[in-house]
């Protein structure tokens, strides 16, 4: 790998390239697969795999033409911008393909959100705006919220944060493109 190479993976990336990135299917399809592995990924059977979810077939069924129109885009055009732009490490002579440290950048952008789901950011507010009503109840000794310590009633809530949150990095953690056996687009 040659000095400008190196330069422009240490380069910080504009949201415009990691959108213009993420916005081939197939690149998002490559860095799902590379996500899942430990170990380096030969080209061939990044193809195999690319051509069995596009094709929405299993791995045995793909035909040689499939596999081929993949292969040649991969090897052509989407592993070369990965590899430049610091993602991946690919190695053309060889066809070897490593996910870098840097595809971790990316982690924002693969978010998975289902469509009727309700964003952490106003589940949270929510729940900060319940906290406030019943500790100013209990404090205030309001009907059966004085009934119990503010002490008891900001432990509990704490704890209901505390659970919240780790739900929240469990979810976070695991709907992401890359954490799932087939990636959910299209």
């Amino acid at each position: 790998m040659n000095e400008e190479a190196d330069e422009t993976k240490e380069t910080p990336l504009s949201r415009d390239i990691i959108f213009q990135i993420l916005s081939n299917q197939r690149r998002r399809y490559a860095l799902h697969y590379l996500r899942r592995r430990e170990e380096a990924a030969e080209i061939g059977e990044l193809a195999t795999q690319i051509a069995a979810w596009e094709n929405d077939v299993i791995v045995d069924e793909v035909t040689s033409q499939q596999r081929k129109r993949v292969y040649n885009t991969l090897q052509q055009a989407h592993l070369p911008k990965l590899n430049e732009t610091g993602f991946i490490n690919y190695d053309p002579a060889h066809g070897d393909i490593t996910l870098t440290e840097r595809a971790e950048l990316l982690n924002t952008y693969l978010e998975i959100v289902p469509d009727n789901d309700l964003p952490w950011s106003e589940y949270y507010f929510v729940l900060g705006c319940i906290s406030l009503a019943l500790l100013t109840g209990a404090q205030l000794g309001a009907g059966p919220l004085g009934l119990v310590p503010v002490l008891w009633w900001a432990l509990g809530l704490a704890v209901l944060v505390t659970i919240s949150g780790g739900v929240h990095m469990y979810y976070h953690r695991n709907h992401r493109l890359g954490h799932r056996e087939v990636p959910r687009e299209n």
